[in-house]
C-alpha cells in the first residue's frame, strides 16, 4: 500500500520567504535595540510569529518588558512590513521542480495539504499560482508552534486521512520533529547535519518527485 497524502511545509519547500522574514524581524529588532543576525535567525525557522517574537525579546533580555497586548502589536508591525515584501511575489518565486512535483502527485491521485506556521500562507500560495493544488491549508491559529505536531495533525485530518497514511516534507528541524510526532513519514529538504541522519533527505527541491517518495515509503514500510 502506498501513501495517500503529502503534507507540505511552505517556506523552504515550496518557496523561500526566509529572507523576507529575516529582514522584517531584523527591522523590528533594530527598533527595539536588539541586534540579531542570520545565525540567530535559524532559530526562527518553522516557528510561528508569536513564538519568534518571544525568542527575539528573550535574546535581547527584554521579554519581561512587554505584555501580551504589546507583543501582539509588535508582531502586527512586523507582519505589515513582511506583507509588503510578499506582495511582490510571483510564480517565479516557486522553488525549482515544485510545480512538476505537484503535477505528478495530483496525477497520481495523492491528496495535498499545506502545514505551515505562516498565517500568510493562503496569500502566498495565491501569489505563486499554486492554490489549486492544495485541498487543505491547515490553520496555524488552531495549532501550537512546531515542533508540536498539531499543524500536521490538522492537515491530515483536513484531508480525511490518518497521519500514518501521509508523507510530510520539511526543511527545518522543528518541522521534522513535528512530522515524526504526528506519526507521518518525514522527508527533509536540507542536510543531515541540520535535519538528522535517520530520515530521507534531498539537498534541493529539484530532487523531489513521485518516484522518490514512493521509494522512501516502500523502504520505510518494508522495515516494519
Amino acid at each position: 500500500m502506498s501513501f495517500k497524502g503529502v503534507l507540505f511545509d511552505l517556506d523552504g519547500v515550496i518557496t523561500d520567504t526566509a529572507e523576507f522574514h529575516y529582514l522584517a524581524w531584523k527591522e523590528l529588532a533594530d527598533k527595539l535595540g536588539i541586534s540579531i543576525d542570520r545565525e540567530f535567525n535559524e532559530q526562527l525557522k518553522g516557528v510561528d510569529r508569536d513564538e519568534s517574537l518571544r525568542r527575539i525579546l528573550a535574546f535581547g533580555g527584554k521579554l519581561e518588558e512587554y505584555d501580551a497586548e504589546q507583543r501582539q502589536a509588535l508582531a502586527t508591525d512586523k507582519n505589515k512590513e513582511y506583507s509588503k515584501m510578499i506582495a511582490q511575489m510571483t510564480p517565479d518565486n516557486v522553488l525549482p521542480g515544485i510545480v512538476t512535483f505537484l503535477e505528478q502527485l495530483k496525477a497520481a491521485g495523492k491528496k495535498l495539504a499545506l502545514a505551515s506556521a505562516s498565517k500568510n500562507a493562503p496569500a502566498i500560495l495565491e501569489r505563486l499560482g499554486l492554490s489549486h493544488y492544495f485541498e487543505v491549508i491547515a490553520n496555524p491559529t488552531l495549532a501550537k508552534s512546531k515542533p508540536a505536531p498539531d499543524i500536521f495533525l490538522l492537515a491530515a485530518q483536513g484531508l480525511g486521512l490518518e497521519p500514518q497514511e501521509c508523507i510530510g516534507i520539511e526543511d527545518s528541524a522543528a518541522g521534522i520533529q513535528a512530522i515524526i510526532d504526528a506519526q507521518a513519514l518525514p522527508v527533509g529538504v536540507g542536510s543531515a547535519q541540520n535535519l538528522g541522519e535517520n530520515i530521507a533527505l534531498v539537498d534541493s527541491t529539484a530532487k523531489l518527485n513521485l518516484q522518490f517518495l514512493e521509494q522512501v515509503w516502500q523502504e520505510a514500510h518494508s522495515q516494519k
